[in-house]
């Protein structure tokens, strides 16, 4: 199957995006003091470095699902396509518990497991199989009914129901579960309202069907209804994110709180916005060709690859960073939310973030090039799918 440029491209760009996420949650001086998004403690370069890395995980969570749609309805075996799906699911949520929890929190222990994007798409690839016979249409009416439900219930309160609890937490809204005294259990991606992304991507895959210059139209037609529609509803400021805005002490202000939506669980204010400005970017480019394209294109042809060694590289560059600024290694802590930070201040400012950030990126370039050419030139290789 021929490869989507506009895929890899969009997605090669939110996964550089990521990276900034990553390095800012990791390295800046402030990162354990507060949330960025907090219009009472932020500072405008601050609360937009944060608010542009949202588009990262629904662009790639709803690209997941195209990418799904391609693979199944391209292969002449759909038995053994739902299979792979499967097996491909299981992988995903045996990494998030493995892998990616070290390279977030260098602990040794394991005595806190984070549920994150690579876990939700790896049950959402689990879940998928239940809908691949379905029509386009009707996949995506579920999707839709899937977030406005995961709208209607979220914030209700089950502590008094351990067991009806988890599986709440688990399918509807993030919590920090306290397992056993030395375990803790943080949802921070529930399942249910990130496979409605996913879904509405593998509704959407029949879209990447069509000619070029078809698709790029209602891309961008796509886009501005998803644009329209979040406009009108969060003026109105009733229902479709738990937090709404208000007039704050400037304009500027004002405007980051109109657009300050929820991440967890994804509201439907968030998931409308996020999705316009991919769907933008998909037009982009299938509009734009160049160098700059092709390079953006090596990480997004080689996404978990990338994912995996991202966090590693980061995590210990800034270990070292650490190290230069004074500290021992006996200052390191490495419990829950530590990340290995010492208890005195540290860090970089935001200025050394992006500065750190444009480095990871530029060091993982060549890496993700050759194990992408690898990977074109080894198609034989079924467990290339799955790295």
């Amino acid at each position: 199957m021929k490869r989507i440029t506009s895929i890899d491209a969009v997605r090669g760009l939110v996964m550089v995006v990521m990276a900034l996420d990553h390095v800012r949650d990791l390295i800046h001086v402030n990162a354990l003091e507060f949330d960025p998004t907090n219009l009472t403690a932020t500072t405008p370069p601050l609360f937009f470095t944060r608010w542009i890395t949202h588009l990262c995980a629904p662009t790639f969570v709803f690209l997941s699902g195209v990418s799904a749609y391609l693979a199944y309805t391209n292969s002449s075996d759909s038995a053994n396509s739902k299979r792979f799906l499967l097996k491909r699911g299981l992988w995903l949520v045996l990494l998030e518990i493995t892998v990616v929890n070290f390279g977030i929190w260098f602990n040794i222990h394991f005595s806190i497991i984070m549920l994150q994007v690579i876990g939700a798409i790896g049950v959402g690839f689990i879940l998928l199989t239940f809908f691949l016979r379905l029509k386009p249409l009707h996949n995506f009416i579920i999707a839709l009914g899937i977030t406005l439900l995961c709208n209607l219930v979220v914030g209700l309160n089950l502590s008094q129901y351990p067991i009806l609890g988890f599986f709440y937490n688990w399918l509807f809204s993030p919590n920090l579960l306290q397992i056993t005294p030395d375990f803790m259990l943080l949802i921070n991606y529930p399942v249910l309202p990130w496979f409605g992304i996913m879904l509405a991507g593998f509704a959407c895959g029949v879209l990447f069907t069509q000619p070029t210059e078809i698709r790029a139209k209602r891309f961008i037609s796509i886009s501005a209804v998803l644009l329209l529609t979040f406009v009108l509803l969060r003026f109105i400021n009733i229902w479709g994110d738990p937090a709404p805005w208000s007039v704050q002490k400037d304009g500027l202000f004002t405007f980051m709180s109109f657009i300050n939506i929820s991440k967890y669980p994804p509201s439907l204010f968030f998931i409308l916005i996020t999705l316009s400005v991919a769907f933008l970017l998909l037009y982009i480019s299938e509009k734009v060709e160049g160098k700059w394209k092709q390079i953006i294109m090596v990480y997004g042809s080689v996404p978990m690859f990338y994912y995996l060694i991202h966090f590693y590289l980061i995590h210990i560059v800034s270990l070292l960073i650490l190290l230069a600024q004074g500290f021992s290694w006996s200052d390191f802590r490495f419990g829950p939310f530590q990340f290995g930070w010492p208890e005195a201040p540290s860090g970089l400012s935001l200025t050394g973030v992006y500065l750190f950030w444009l480095g990871v990126i530029v060091f993982l370039y060549p890496f993700c090039k050759k194990y992408s050419d690898y990977k074109k030139a080894h198609p034989e290789k079924v467990w290339l799918r799955y790295l």
